[in-house]
């Protein structure tokens, strides 16, 4: 149908292009006609004296033109008329042709000039007729979009080719085995139907952004080799009512006649939301699609074969009928790698990269808990634009360590000038490197520098964060005081230095973390003489269909307590930070010296020096708890 249509546009456009060229011809035949007629034109008067002299052979004269075209008796026989104009009355012309026994005829035309007049408005009509052809076959065609609009959007591939298998996907063993089974179940169901296992029909992927939902997902269809179909929650909800449920119908009919299959669905929160209460106004057609997505997948009819992966960063919002046994059987966890799946994530990212031998990535893998596969992938993209920027032939460790930071605090600006402002920063920084080296359980110091960077910071101490509480979560109350401790050390020297009318204000964001952690020990840890119990909730957000009231609630003399009490540690944790720069001020003095002629102090040179003053073993200063 649509090839026709494309033919008889190119007819009809072929047919215009002639037309013009036609009426071109005409237009700029008739100056060349007009031209040739001058050539051969003679006088009325000539015209006479010729009748006279006998030299008039045959003569006709046009009463439309009021023209003559005479031929002459010395004129070869091919050649053209000449033309004479003639006036309004011709008596003496006609008198003298009967005198002189002239042939001669009286004939009626349509002159050029008169085809030409009509020939325009003629063309014009028929440009106009085929501009409204045109636009009543386009306007043909918008009943058969406006019933695609309700067609899924989905992405489909008869053969999984995404170009993904489990090998790319790195970090996340424990979600890979959890899916494994999915895969048997698709390539060899009679296995698990031979002793009444019924295949899941929905899988939940959840994690934060970046830890490679998604790669996983590709990475199933990849392996099982069956048609996928792939599409965003986004895109089912429209402005027009009903669509939505259209889409879904319309991507569960691709799969049952295309089944075994998978549909992967990404973000599923957005049409997943919970529904209920509406507060500030609901969302009926996202309800619409949520109830139609529901029935489809565990409704009247049975999906057998068809196995469905949506992916979130937000299942706290999803609907719980969404959730339940029957729809998504299964909901895998994907968090952020431990340290060796980032080493793992480390080296599926560093292949076709020119990385030299003696780069380490495990030591890349031990400074970056808490990266996600995402940010792994662009920190080695990072390393390698630097390596190319400074024109070095592969990616060292210098390159890897300066992606690292650009990452976590920010671009390099130019050093300061040596003055008050670089001498009080140096002070303030190596009080926190002090005291994280000096401190039982504080993590140990990776470096120290007063180089500014984006942002306002004009220097940083950086620890080596000990992965074993990171990764698990757990944070023991001596830990988290060392860190209180150590993040208040900066205000500590600047006051025991400059004392307490010349402090700054640079301790602004250490005071914010010096709150969330003591408020958290006393809240949330149960840390404190207030008792075992959980006075703040650890995500306060208000969804849609949920309860204003989402924490817990406290009294006000509780709440003053606990405002005592978070207050109480912060000062006990400072006047430690004081007693401890105090005793070693000799020591502070020479560091920061050193800091402001280097501009960066490395941990290992920070803890020799640190160590040859206080004579105490380097094992000891290396902050394992």
């Amino acid at each position: 149908m649509r090839k026709s249509t494309t033919t008889r546009h190119f007819a009809l456009a072929r047919l215009l292009v002639a037309s013009l060229i036609v009426l071109q011809g005409v237009v700029t035949n008739t100056p060349a006609l007009a031209r040739k007629a001058k050539a051969n034109y003679l006088s009325y008067g000539d015209l006479l004296q010729k009748i006279d002299n006998k030299e008039v052979k045959s003569l006709e004269i046009d009463t439309t033109e009021q023209v003559a075209r005479v031929k002459l008796n010395n004129q070869e026989k091919n050649t053209a008329y000449i033309k004479v104009k003639l006036l309004n009355r011709n008596t003496e012309l006609i008198n003298k042709l009967k005198k002189s026994k002239v042939d001669f005829a009286e004939v009626s035309s349509t002159s050029s000039k008169s085809v030409v007049e009509l020939l325009i408005p003629l063309m014009w009509i028929f440009l106009f007729l085929t501009l409204i052809l045109l636009f009543l076959r386009r306007t043909s065609n918008t009943p058969s979009q406006a019933m695609n609009f309700g067609k899924s959007k989905a992405r489909f591939q008869m053969e999984a080719k995404t170009g993904v298998m489990f090998n790319d996907v790195a970090g996340i063993e424990e979600a890979k085995e959890e899916l494994q089974e999915v895969i048997t179940f698709l390539k060899q169901p009679e296995k698990f139907t031979a002793i009444g296992a019924k295949i899941p029909k929905g899988v939940l992927l959840v994690g934060p952004p970046g830890t490679g939902k998604t790669l996983l997902a590709k990475a199933i269809a990849g392996e099982a080799g069956v048609p996928f179909l792939s599409i965003s929650g986004s895109e089912f909800v429209e402005m027009f009512v009903g669509v939505g449920a259209s889409r879904v119908r319309d991507l569960f009919k691709k799969a049952k006649e295309n089944s075994p299959c998978i549909i992967f669905i990404d973000e599923i929160d957005a049409v997943g939301r919970q529904r209920g209460a509406g507060i500030g106004g609901g969302n009926d057609e996202r309800e619409q699609t949520l109830n139609q997505l529901l029935t489809e997948m565990d409704g009247f009819e049975g999906n057998t074969g068809i196995i469905i992966i949506a992916a979130t960063n937000r299942p706290d919002v999803l609907d719980s009928a969404l959730l339940r046994p029957g729809r998504f059987d299964r909901q895998v966890f994907v968090d952020a790698p431990d340290r060796k799946g980032r080493l793992a994530i480390l080296k599926v990212h560093s292949r076709g990269k020119k990385i030299d031998p003696l780069a380490s990535l495990t030591i890349v893998a031990r400074r970056t808990p808490g990266f996600t596969g995402a940010d792994l992938a662009n920190l080695l993209n990072e390393a390698a634009i630097l390596t190319a920027r400074r024109r070095k032939e592969a990616i060292t460790q210098t390159e890897i360590d300066d992606a690292i930071d650009r990452l976590t605090i920010g671009l390099t600006l130019n050093p300061l000038l040596d003055g008050r402002k670089k001498r009080l920063i140096a002070y303030h920084e190596i009080g926190h490197a002090l005291l994280a080296t000096l401190l039982e359980h504080s993590d140990p110091l990776n470096k120290v520098t007063i180089i500014p960077r984006s942002g306002g910071l004009g220097g940083f101490s950086q620890l080596i964060p000990n992965e074993e509480i990171i990764d698990s979560g757990l944070y023991t109350c001596a830990w988290l005081k060392s860190n209180i401790t150590m993040i208040l050390g900066g205000k500590a020297a600047e006051t025991e230095v400059f004392g307490e009318a010349e402090t700054t204000g640079g301790a602004s964001s250490d005071l914010k973390t010096v709150t969330t952690l003591a408020r958290k020990m006393v809240t949330m840890y149960g840390m404190s003489d207030l008792g075992l119990l959980a006075l703040e909730s650890q995500n306060n957000d208000i969804f849609l269909g949920r309860d204003w009231n989402n924490c817990s609630e406290c009294s006000n003399e509780m709440a003053l307590k606990v405002d005592n009490k978070v207050r109480e540690i912060a000062i006990s944790c400072y006047q430690e930070a004081r007693n401890i720069i105090r005793h070693n001020r000799i020591l502070v003095d020479k560091l920061v010296e050193i800091l402001v002629e280097q501009e960066t102090i490395e941990g290992e040179q920070f803890r020799n020096i640190v160590a040859a003053h206080t004579k105490l073993p380097i094992k000891q200063l290396a902050g394992s708890s």
